[in-house]
């Protein structure tokens, strides 16, 4: 049996809000942080995306990690003595994703371990599968605290497409939105992270947690159709483990960028295993305030539902997290503010 672990405090800095409180507050409320870029579109407009407004204008690995250790600090700040004691589990995209805006994942690490001033644990590493990686680390989590290998695990995720090898490349496959493409993203970035510790009474808790893999992944040569198999695999993991059937939960947060194909696998999921009477079951989304901001994803919606539940806006209990990647790598978490 996994060991149980709980969310024990979260930090963002987003496009719409440069820590948790004003960030949630922002999507909660559909502000957006969407504006013109350096970057020109197809016809010579200015390019939208959503850029995170930092005090100095720093560029390359140096921003990444500037937007990691904010979110981290925030973090730490409400539980002081998890410095000294906590694993670093950093979610980036994948190594060969275009315009990807780390060039080496162990120099980032160490680079904000000095910026935030906490020793690198033994047990810190890198998780690269971009939106999902939060999900391959909440696994890592609970074996490191299972284990007793470090009494909390920090997941930090930060991640950008707004790099110029990164438009181009997205922009040459018609990925983004512009006036000739409606059905294409709007590129972000953004850094999320979220302290994990061992599950207590009345915490926000994971109860269950599915990783999977979609054949039909938007960019599988054989030109499958897609079935929604992946995600329905990672929600039925989930269900399984927290052993309750999806007319029990609450909401749904997902990782809908804008493409029509994630929206659809989502819609998909859902209706392969949804049975019996149930209650309304809302979907939110963080790309509607911050557009595609790909790592950054799931730590993000954590925070999200963990803000939710803990002001009382949440639109059911327990919430259910979802995200996949390009390559078709699928996950799904199910938390809850109590036992469902």
């Amino acid at each position: 049996m996994s060991t149980a672990i709980d969310i024990a405090s979260i930090g963002m800095v987003t496009a719409v809000g440069l820590d948790a409180p004003s960030a949630c507050a922002a999507m909660r409320a559909r502000l957006d942080g969407f504006q013109e870029t350096r970057f020109l579109g197809p016809n010579g407009e200015w390019l939208i995306g959503a850029p995170v407004p930092l005090p100095r204008n720093w560029i390359g690995e140096k921003r990444i990690a500037h937007l990691a250790a904010g979110a981290i600090c925030e973090a730490f700040e409400a539980i002081p003595e998890a410095r000294g004691q906590t694993a670093l589990i950093l979610c980036l995209a994948e190594e060969d994703r275009p315009g990807r805006p780390v060039a080496d994942s162990a120099s980032l690490l160490r680079r904000i371990g000095e910026i935030v001033e906490i020793e690198p644990h033994t047990r810190s590493r890198v998780v690269a599968h971009d939106r999902p990686s939060g999900h391959v680390a909440l696994e890592q989590a609970r074996r490191i605290i299972g284990s007793g290998e470090a009494s909390y695990v920090m997941l930090a995720g930060v991640d950008s497409y707004l790099t110029a090898p990164a438009i181009e490349h997205y922009q040459k496959n018609k990925r983004l939105l512009t006036l000739e493409n409606p059905n294409g993203f709007i590129p972000g970035e953004a850094a999320a992270a979220v302290l994990c510790s061992r599950s207590e009474p009345g915490g926000f808790r994971l109860h269950g947690l599915g990783l999977s893999r979609e054949a039909a992944s938007i960019y599988n040569i054989q030109d499958l159709p897609l079935r929604g198999d992946g995600m329905t695999a990672a929600y039925d993991t989930a269900f399984r483990e927290t052993g309750i059937e999806m007319n029990r939960l609450g909401y749904r947060i997902a990782d809908l960028i804008g493409e029509q194909y994630w929206f659809k696998q989502s819609a998909l999921a859902a209706l392969r295993l949804l049975r019996g009477r149930h209650d309304f079951q809302d979907i939110w989304s963080p790309g509607e305030s911050l557009g595609n901001v790909g790592a950054a994803a799931v730590p993000l919606m954590i925070g999200m539902a963990w803000t939710a539940a803990r002001k009382g806006y949440a639109a059911g209990n327990p919430v259910l997290i979802e995200a996949s990647n390009d390559a078709g790598a699928c996950g799904a978490a199910l938390l809850a503010a109590r036992v469902a």
